[in-house]
């Protein structure tokens, strides 16, 4: 995201925050509440004219976000830090832009992507109120580490990943071969962070990966198992989507 062959700052590219909870999403929705409908309503209040953005990917309903990117085109000769500041004015108090420049016309904030890093989080034992929205609670169950662990790496390098995804709209027909370059899943304190990368994802992928491991986790299938289920490449009842409020899109590579 370089500043070179910048068209008097006609576009522009812009690293935001959200927090999903009382949104469908980053795509616009006719019904206004998704967090791309925000955005843009607020940039045509600054602007006085409609202004289409494209953002980076799809988050679904309840994901949260700290490092979606989205890009629009328009003049502005005020500053950098003034049109930051003016977007924020803006919207509510729930979706912050975090940093905003002036980019190449070439750059495109989805077909520029390199990649993405998701985070999911899960509380053992039951979560407070203060975390509640970005995070799932385990409950009184007992997890295997180690176990969620093993089977991670089964789900890193490039797979069909199929069975990790659930059918959004039949008319969109993704690719379902990704590269996952990575996936850890750790513990801080009471609770478990499963972190991934990769080049892309598909509809509910990541949420489906870490459901497959918190049932590893809960000695409910066994490590192989979310390997079989992968070489599949059929969804399985097995295979349950963990809970939205978990997610967060942590960052987005270019």
């Amino acid at each position: 995201m370089k500043n070179e062959e910048v068209d008097s700052g006609k576009r522009w590219c812009c690293v935001c925050a959200y927090d999903g909870t009382n949104y469908a999403g980053w795509q616009k929705q006719p019904t206004n509440d998704a967090v791309q409908n925000k955005i843009e309503d607020a940039l045509h209040n600054i602007f006085s004219t409609p202004i289409r953005t494209i953002g980076a990917g799809r988050t679904d309903a309840g994901v949260h976000a700290n490092g979606q990117v989205f890009h629009f085109d328009h003049q502005w000769t005020h500053g950098v830090d003034n049109m930051l500041q003016a977007i924020r004015a803006h919207l509510p108090s729930d979706i912050c832009p975090l940093s905003i420049e002036p980019v190449s016309p070439s750059f495109h904030a989805i077909s520029s992507a390199k990649g993405k890093r998701y985070l999911y989080r899960a509380v053992r034992g039951w979560a407070m109120p203060q975390e509640q929205g970005f995070c799932i609670s385990l409950k009184n169950k007992s997890y295997d580490l180690e176990a969620m662990r093993e089977a991670s790496q089964f789900l890193v390098g490039t797979h069909d990943f199929s069975a990790f995804a659930v059918s959004h709209r039949k008319e969109e027909k993704e690719d379902p071969v990704k590269e996952i370059w990575s996936m850890t899943v750790n513990q801080k304190e009471r609770e478990f962070q499963f972190e991934v990368e990769g080049s892309g994802f598909l509809y509910k992928m990541v949420r489906s990966m870490v459901g497959g491991l918190l049932e590893v986790g809960r000695g409910r299938i066994e490590v192989d198992t979310i390997r079989e289920i992968l070489q599949s490449r059929k969804r399985t009842e097995v295979v349950v989507s963990a809970p939205a409020k978990g997610l967060c899109l942590e960052q987005v590579y270019y």
